[in-house]
């Protein structure tokens, strides 16, 4: 019986000739990631430990993302706590204002993540470097503590679910669109614990973003991870962000999965996720008029240069709707700065937009654009459950760029076809 490509990587750092799905393994790690939020809770746990020293200070990431620049006296004691471990243990890779960017946009940036490598994160959305051909997952802040300490971390090995991808996307039709698809065909909990495995000859056709986010929603269908195959442009991605080593696996022909799932890229159109899920999915076309308060263009999920220039392309020249706050925010400071020189950033801000520097903010309902009891967001972001952005009688949309850039024109849920694009 074979293995997948998830159950090799785990196989070999766990330093075994093969694991089966269920099995309980100790992992060797080769990056443990924390951010603002949760690091000080791990920063607090590792204190309490004999062993109170890293176990390799380049193989720790702290990114202050998530209320940085700080928003209030909290949030400054939190980021405080990590500068001075950071400081303390001479943490190699710390991320603070000027040079930090939304960590899961940030890590692959810097090169700090590559393939076939083992990485855990004090978030959920840090499977989303199964883009580049590793093993990565969320965890709780005492898992990163351990792991800050002994560089491993224990893994129930997943079971496995097969997405083989078809077919060339339509114009406006993204990798957001793809995994709401996905999300809205399998639900929240579809992928429960799961690898969620991509292949196809469809892959070839999605940009290394459109990957990214992907896998970056794979834990809003409960998935223990995503993954995808590492062809040229995954090659070609890593070697232009690093130098590091890597190493290709593939999935023997006789893996095992639970299930298989063939998605037509050509049938795909633009998808948004109503409230108060994921799953609550519904076509461009199939559903009537509504208005919105607000729109966001960023996070971890859609951040990227890619869907900074997909927006722009469709704002240009145009003006956001009246009552209505567009938000935009670059996923890191080298986007910032990619968009600026674009000319990007003058294209938002002419129509009538605003321009943040690198938050997770909005997204958690953290600041940068919390919603009023009442009112109505599409955004880019991961999830919309009830009070995700502030009051618990707001609604949160989630959609592509495309679809959220076309949105804030219109001042009602839209897609490009209706700008004439």
């Amino acid at each position: 019986m074979g293995m997948t490509m998830t159950q090799k990587i785990l196989a070999a750092h766990a330093g075994l000739d093969r694991v089966a799905a269920g099995q309980l393994i100790e992992a060797s790690l080769d990056m443990v990631l924390g951010n603002d939020i949760t690091s000080p809770v791990a920063i607090n746990e590792m204190q309490k430990m004999k062993k109170q020293t890293v176990f390799d200070r380049d193989k720790i990431a702290l990114v202050m993302d998530h209320f940085i620049p700080n928003k209030d006296i909290k949030s400054a004691e939190n980021c405080k706590c990590c500068r001075d471990f950071a400081r303390e243990h001479e943490i190699t890779n710390y991320f603070d204002v000027g040079a930090m960017g939304i960590e899961h946009a940030l890590l692959p940036e810097k090169g700090l993540v590559t393939a076939g490598e083992a990485v855990i994160g004090a978030d959920s959305h840090t499977c989303t470097y199964g883009a580049l051909g590793a093993f990565s997952t969320g965890v709780g802040s005492t898992d990163m503590a351990a792991a800050m300490a002994t560089g491993k971390a224990w893994f129930k090995v997943p079971s496995a679910l097969k997405f083989v991808l078809t077919g060339k996307p339509s114009k406006w039709v993204s990798g957001k669109d793809v995994i709401l698809h996905i999300i809205g065909m399998i639900g929240v909990d579809g992928a429960l614990y799961r690898s969620m495995e991509f292949s196809g000859d469809g892959v070839a056709h999605l940009s290394m973003d459109d990957r990214f986010t992907i896998c970056n929603m794979a834990i809003e269908a409960g998935g223990k991870n995503g993954i995808f195959p590492v062809d040229e442009k995954t090659i070609e991605y890593i070697k232009e962000h690093g130098n590091r080593p890597y190493t290709v696996y593939e999935p023997d022909e006789d893996a095992v999965y639970e299930a298989e799932y063939t998605i037509d890229l050509s049938a795909l159109k633009p998808t948004v996720a109503f409230p108060h899920l994921p799953e609550n999915t519904k076509e461009a076309g199939t559903f009537g008029e509504i208005k919105i308060d607000q729109a966001v263009i960023g996070s971890c999920t859609n951040g990227r240069i890619q869907d900074i220039r997909q927006a722009a392309q469709i704002m240009k020249g145009r003006k956001v709707a009246k009552d209505v706050r567009c938000i935009v925010i670059p996923a890191t400071q080298a986007i910032y700065l990619q968009a600026m020189r674009e000319g990007l950033l003058e294209i938002f801000i002419e129509a009538g937009a605003v321009v943040s520097t690198p938050t997770c903010g909005p997204c958690l309902g953290g600041y940068m654009g919390i919603l009023a009891a009442g009112e109505r967001c599409v955004s880019t972001t991961n999830r919309n459950f009830v009070g995700r952005m502030g009051h618990v009688e707001s609604e949160v949309y989630l959609a592509s760029p495309a679809v959220a850039a076309a949105s804030a024109i219109t001042g009602k849920i839209s897609c490009p076809e209706e700008l004439g694009l």
